[in-house]
């Protein structure tokens, strides 16, 4: 799955993991990884993760070598908005999207009222993330961070990531197994990165548990929380230039999947 990486304050995270980035060194390559993902271990522990938890996430991790390769060949992103449109959407996707607002209108029309974000732009985030929930990802979230934390290209951006979702597991949302998802670790039907979980996730249908995976209510508020956190303004335009379509640029830095987002929530609510 080839995405840019949503905008996620990790300041905090990467500076409770000042030890990992410092004890071990990271590699280019599987030679080292096994003795740096022990390191990072013990240091995760003493960032205030349970041992536990770390065991359960962590042991028997290995190296991922399809995760660098995806990491180094994302293309889609340098396609013109018109190749992209129609690479992502067709019309029947556009349908589709408007059948489910209709399916679920009351608990989009609710989450509209409680953070003003309208449910076109909502299910649309949804479609263009993952079908709908159909293609939110197989690979194993940990064994992906840890391979991309290791890793020299963005080691200190992703030693935070994999913190984030060891909190998620600590938490009690997730458990270690339930946690596959796109390669660079995004989780869920809208695919938020561990630290976005951590910060926007929340209980859409009252059972106590963030679970982006599988409760559609969690999906659809959480999605609507997070623009919401970044400004969204209730019953305001969405188009280019406008301060929403702004706030979907902290959604995703591409300007295709921007516009992309525009466009379809355009077309579902029939403009």
């Amino acid at each position: 799955m080839q995405r840019m990486l949503k905008a996620a304050c990790l300041a905090a995270l990467v500076a409770a993991l000042a030890g990992p980035a410092s004890a071990a060194s990271c590699g280019n390559g599987p030679g080292g990884f096994a003795p740096w993902l022990e390191s990072f271990k013990q240091e995760a522990v003493r960032a205030g993760i349970s041992p536990n938890v770390v065991a359960s996430a962590l042991n028997g991790v290995s190296y991922s070598s399809k995760v660098i390769s995806l990491d180094r060949n994302q293309h889609s992103f340098k396609l013109s908005f018109d190749q992209f449109y129609k690479r992502r959407v067709s019309n029947a996707m556009i349908s589709q999207g408007r059948s489910l607002i209709q399916r679920h209108s009351r608990l989009l029309s609710a989450i509209e009222q409680r953070t003003g974000v309208p449910p076109e732009i909502i299910v649309s985030i949804w479609g263009l993330e993952t079908g709908y929930g159909r293609n939110s990802g197989s690979m194993a979230t940990f064994r992906s961070l840890a391979t991309l934390a290791y890793d020299c290209r963005r080691s200190a951006f992703f030693t935070g990531e994999l913190l984030a979702a060891l909190k998620i597991v600590q938490r009690g949302d997730l458990s270690p197994g339930e946690m596959r998802g796109a390669w660079a670790g995004e989780l869920g039907q809208t695919q938020f990165l561990a630290s976005s979980y951590l910060r926007f996730a929340v209980d859409g249908d009252g059972n106590g548990r963030r679970d982006l995976i599988r409760s559609v209510p969690d999906v659809l508020a959480s999605t609507a929380n997070y623009l919401k956190a970044y400004g969204w303004q209730a019953g305001a335009s969405w188009e280019p230039g406008t301060a929403n379509y702004n706030v979907l640029r902290q959604w995703n830095k591409a300007e295709v999947y921007v516009q992309t987002i525009s466009v379809m929530a355009s077309k579902m609510a029939g403009r």
